[in-house]
């Protein structure tokens, strides 16, 4: 009964706390917290996908903290369930920030380890055959199953969830966490809760075509935002009191904004998730919508001002989120019992355990982590190891992770995870070569090299290139190493078609064709960065005219030949590097050839150096090289000079010579970055080239000459290798205009 004079009084304080929980939506009784006295709201945040705008959680966060507002529970899709799971773990909101400009984005997106941090023979496949798509051949042609192989983000998965790798419940995280994921196969929405967390956070960002899907308790997980990009029905399930939902998604465009092949692409997924983000919207109490305009989803580069932008967005929320805000004594009783179950990584590790491969396979790489047993784990210098192992090429990725150990106490096993290729082996790699430096003469050429791995032995490979167009090739080697020495014997077998031509005062006179059948067998020496080969070689040529009133001699002959080979190759990149020495050097003893009388030594060098001068810009340096110390002319042994790279003011291989020396030096300039899906960066360049020969067919090159050319234009590093447009002029008034595929010094 409600006594007199009470009844207005009591009746405006029931509808005040009426109204306020209408506000705030609060679908359930407050509940106690920690185990105190206190209660209070228990409060769920959902983080939604969207590449990096979810970089702006960041920011609403740091908010939150500063603010004193407690996070009870979370779960996130995507790029939202990454920032929560690391958020969920523990790190500091100060941390936050340096965390996501240190990674290297490109790196993390990329189809595996840099070319600088792969094995020396897969260097070689990237040189040899530059387009840049890898295929196999396991089941049919096929591709990899996203452009990037997830390595290096695995890898950074693995580290961050090291100390949590044995927890049985995602529950038992500082913030109880759940991210969801995609089942490919059914097409309906996982709720992960628990086993493997690096795994969870792997499959709840696993964007279809960029990165491949994740296996996990027998399904085929890709990004939860594909059905669910804003768990709020996820969150509503671990029982919250209030559900802050953040909202990063893209908006609809407009007519201007979909006038683009990406438009199109952005607009697709968001009008096949909106109808879903709108009804999980509805789940939530609270949303939090930062205006981040038509920010990329792959933009990485605004690490800060996307951040800010979120930390914006939640300050236009300031009256409603203040109201759970906690007292100081109350916030740092919170951070307490949240520090309390964070944990740290510093057990023993007792035994190591090799998973995804054979018996065999297992017992060679189990070799290479041997210095790791009996100490406490050093992820930095694993990651290293892991990460060399994948550049040999026989992996997608190698991943790991820490589980209980069968011996002490306070000791952990060292699990490593390999995930074969499922496209390959054998691998295909592809190229194509176009020479436009004469308009009259472009010539093309298509090749592919064909690598089947542990033919016979684990370690061996059996390499296979084929060469058709200008010049055809087809070439076998098979590689035998012994055991983790470097040392390797290398039999092989080449047929060659080339053509080589005869120019008198610049206009071609003649051209020859030769083809060549040879075998030879070689000795090793392979580093990580480079190899030694000493072997025998015989070869048959047989030679022709082909254009032109004969000049070069016709001949059938042998050519028997030792030789010495060492290469050394320290650049970042196949195509266009931007740093890094590399070298080829082979002495050649001739003990006959066709055309000579005696036995006679031949010495070649051919190099590049580049060198970053700011953050756009390197100069370089190329040199190659050559001497025949021979009494005779070997007319198929000299060397020829002239065109793309080598010379260009010259026809292509217009000058034959016994000796020579070609210098270069020049800068390039980064200008832009092209598409992903087309390729990388845009250079302006330009060198000087200084060519000394001497000796030669003809009276016209058989006394010693000094050329000068100044050459300028601009690079593209493109997916089928480096696109050049060539400005070049010699002396004599010399020049041209060329361009050229799939070489760049």
């Amino acid at each position: 009964m409600i006594k007199p004079g009470t009844r207005g009084l009591s009746l405006k304080y029931l509808l005040a706390g009426a109204l306020l929980i209408t506000c705030i939506g609060v679908r359930g009784g407050a509940r106690e917290i920690g185990g105190g006295s206190t209660k209070r709201l228990k409060i769920g945040l959902v983080l939604s996908g969207g590449g990096a705008r979810g970089v702006a959680h960041v920011g609403v966060l740091e908010w939150m903290e500063q603010h004193r507002i407690p996070v009870d529970y979370l779960a996130g899709a995507s790029m939202g369930g990454l920032v929560g799971g690391i958020y969920a773990m523990g790190m500091p909101m100060s941390d936050m920030r340096p965390f996501l400009r240190s990674l290297n984005w490109d790196e993390l997106f990329s189809s595996g380890p840099a070319f600088d941090q792969i094995a020396f023979r897969r260097k070689e496949d990237k040189r040899s055959f530059q387009v840049g798509i890898e295929m196999g051949y396991r089941q049919g042609l096929s591709l990899p199953l996203g452009v990037s192989s997830a390595h290096y983000i695995g890898l950074l998965f693995d580290r961050l969830t090291l100390p949590y790798s044995d927890m049985k419940s995602f529950d038992d995280l500082p913030i109880p966490y759940r991210c969801v994921a995609t089942d490919f196969l059914k097409a309906r929405t996982i709720v992960l809760k628990d086993g493997s967390l690096g795994s969870a956070l792997r499959a709840t960002m696993s964007i279809p075509g960029v990165f491949p899907p994740v296996q996990r308790d027998g399904m085929v997980l890709v990004d939860g935002g594909l059905l669910n990009n804003i768990p709020t029905d996820v969150i509503r399930e671990m029982k919250p009191d209030v559900v802050i939902a953040v909202d990063v998604g893209s908006k609809l465009g407009d007519m201007a904004s979909i006038g683009t092949l990406p438009g199109i692409l952005q607009q697709s997924i968001t009008v096949m998730t909106i109808d879903g983000d709108r009804r999980n919207l509805r789940l939530a109490d609270i949303i939090v919508a930062p205006e981040l305009g038509e920010l990329s989803v792959l933009d990485f580069s605004t690490i800060d001002q996307v951040a800010d932008k979120g930390y914006q967005a939640a300050q236009a929320k300031a009256a409603v989120l203040d109201k759970f805000s906690l007292s100081e004594s109350e916030w740092e009783d919170y951070l307490a019992q949240r520090r309390s179950r964070i944990r740290r990584q510093a057990d023993i590790l007792s035994e190591i355990r090799i998973t995804g491969v054979d018996p065999e396979a297992q017992k060679i790489l189990s070799r290479e982590f041997d210095d790791f047993v009996g100490k406490p784990l050093d992820s930095g210098k694993l990651e290293s190891v892991l990460t060399r192992l994948t550049g040999q090429g026989r992996y997608e990725s190698l991943g790991y992770d820490l589980i209980s150990g069968d011996s002490l106490p306070g000791k952990r096993l060292l699990e490593i995870r390999v995930k074969p290729k499922p496209y390959a082996p054998p691998t295909i790699n592809m190229g194509v070569e176009i020479d436009g430096s004469e308009v009259n003469a472009i010539n093309f050429t298509i090749g592919a090299r064909v690598t089947f791995y542990d033919v016979g032995w684990y370690g061996s490979e059996w390499r296979n290139d084929i060469k058709l167009g200008f010049g055809n090739l087809f070439a076998t080697e098979y590689f035998k190493p012994f055991g983790r020495s470097g040392l390797f014997v290398a039999p092989r077998a080449t047929y060659r078609r080339e053509r080589q031509g005869l120019y008198l005062q610049g206009v071609r006179i003649l051209e020859n064709e030769a083809e060549k059948i040879g075998a030879g067998i070689d000795l090793g020496l392979l580093g990580e960065r480079s190899e030694l080969r000493a072997g025998y070689e015989y070869t048959r040529v047989n030679s022709k005219t082909r254009i032109g009133v004969a000049g070069l001699p016709e001949f059938n002959g042998n050519i028997n030949l030792a030789r010495l080979r060492f290469a050394f190759d320290g650049q970042n990149s196949p195509t266009v590097p931007e740093r890094g020495v590399r070298f080829i050097s082979e002495a050649r003893w001739y003990f006959s050839a066709p055309d000579t009388g005696e036995g006679f030594l031949q010495l070649e060098l051919r190099g590049s150096s580049f060198k970053p001068l700011t953050e756009r810009g390197s100069i370089f340096g190329a040199l190659s090289a050559g001497a025949s110390y021979n009494k005779s002319k070997a007319v198929f042994q000299q060397f020829l000079i002239g065109g793309p790279f080598r010379y260009g003011a010259l026809n292509r291989d217009e000058i034959r010579a016994d000796n020579f020396g070609l210098g270069t030096v020049g800068y390039l300039h980064r200008l832009t970055q092209l598409p992903a899906i087309v390729g990388g960066k845009i250079y302006a360049g330009g060198w000087i080239d200084y060519l000394y020969t001497s000796g030669g067919l003809n009276s016209q090159y058989d006394s010693q000459r000094n050329r000068t050319a100044i050459s300028t234009g601009l690079v593209m590093d493109t997916k089928l290798g480096p696109v050049s447009l060539i400005g070049t002029y010699g002396e004599g008034g010399r020049g041209r205009v060329y361009f050229a595929l799939g070489r760049f010094f």
